[in-house]
């Protein structure tokens, strides 16, 4: 998909749209519930913004994804992240940073590679790998300042850790997430196909005006001729 300037007028109306979901979802998010599961769809707004106007704006959505989450341990409101970030700060706001940045960049990128054979399958395999890294990404840098991990276990030893990220941090959440992503992803494969339509008509009805004009010129020359 031919997207144009980052800075065009459409884009710009397109990102700040996804931006503004992007807030919306993840501020509120804890609305979205089954028993005491948080439903969260930030990252299909985040998938979108990657696929239509490339992997800069999915990688800027992403990092205002991170910094909310970052901000929610700042304030004290997610318990997890303020204790990471009293124990390990650096590595805590590269963590919610940098996973966040992934999540957008990498769809957009694998979108762009596989769309060139099939749109529906390059935008199932972007909405499936956001979950990917944004999960994957958190454990990993939760493995690397497992001596934060640990007070969260009993004894400490490295079981413990592995299995309370994958259990208990991850676990049904990623898995929720990563079916939401998978069930909404023919319906960003129908948004896309939509905005690549419309462009096109866009700048077919720029071209036409042109070319109607031209037959006028082209005969008054040939009958001066």
């Amino acid at each position: 998909m031919k997207r144009g300037k980052l800075l065009s007028a459409r884009n710009i109306a397109y990102f700040s749209v996804l931006l503004a979901l992007v807030v919306v979802l993840q501020c509120c998010g804890g609305f979205f519930r089954i028993g005491p599961t948080s439903l969260s769809f930030v990252l299909v707004p985040i998938v979108l913004g990657g696929i239509l106007l490339g992997w800069i704006a999915g990688g800027i959505l992403g990092l205002v994804f991170g910094f909310i989450v970052l901000m929610y341990g700042v304030a004290g409101t997610d318990a997890f992240t303020a204790t990471l970030l009293a124990d390990s700060p650096v590595m805590t706001v590269l963590i919610c940073l940098v996973k966040g940045v992934a999540a957008g960049v990498v769809p957009a990128l694998l979108y762009k590679l596989i769309a060139r054979k099939n749109t529906l399958a390059a935008a199932i395999v972007a909405s499936a790998s956001a979950p990917i890294m944004n999960t994957g990404l958190f454990i990993v840098g939760c493995l690397i300042i497992n001596g934060t991990i640990a007070g969260f276990t009993a004894n400490g030893t490295m079981n413990e850790i592995v299995y309370f990220l994958f259990i208990g941090c991850a676990g049904w959440n990623f898995l929720i997430e990563f079916a939401i992503n998978l069930v909404l992803a023919p319906a960003v494969h129908r948004v896309v196909l939509v905005a690549e339509k419309a462009l096109k008509q866009k700048k077919t009805q720029k071209t036409q005006p042109a070319a109607e004009g031209a037959g006028p010129v082209k005969e008054q020359t040939e009958n001066n001729s």
